[in-house]
């Protein structure tokens, strides 16, 4: 967590932005969490600790914590953006399942090499990407033949 709040006060700094203890305490208490957590589930786990930090902060520093390269947007298709931890994470893309949400977070070597020949195939230098595949998870197929 010490890299972390390196990279913090560096993007604040050539930002002119102050480095402040709500923003420590948000991005400590984000740090902690793995998986993808929305805005509102961070909130709430903030607040348990913090109970003076309101939800506008947290939600601006979750946006600044990606804006730093700390923290990356999900987005899987239902309407509610998540944050997952983009610093020292490798790249990977995710598997949604239509039916219960359920996420699976997939490295494949093969998958990232296609991506890049596509994108030379047609003239772009790749600079970010994501992959949302979308489907039925082994549970919810099992319960829609029963």
């Amino acid at each position: 967590m010490l890299e972390e709040r390196e990279i913090l006060r560096k993007y604040l700094s050539r930002h002119n932005l102050r480095v402040t203890p709500q923003r420590e305490m948000i991005l400590n208490v984000f740090l902690k969490r793995e998986g993808h957590v929305s805005a509102e589930e961070l909130y709430d786990h903030v607040r348990k600790r913090y109970p003076s930090i309101g939800q506008a902060t947290v939600y601006r520093n979750l946006k600044l914590f990606s804006d730093a390269g700390l923290a990356r947007e999900v987005d899987f298709g239902d309407g509610v953006l998540r944050y997952e931890h983009s610093y020292n994470h490798p790249h990977h893309d995710h598997l949604i399942c239509r039916g219960c949400g359920k996420t699976v977070e997939v490295v494949d070597d093969v998958i990232e090499e296609l991506q890049k020949r596509v994108a030379e195939k047609f003239g772009f230098e790749l600079t970010d990407h994501a992959m949302y595949l979308y489907g039925k998870c082994p549970d919810c197929r099992r319960k829609n033949k029963n």
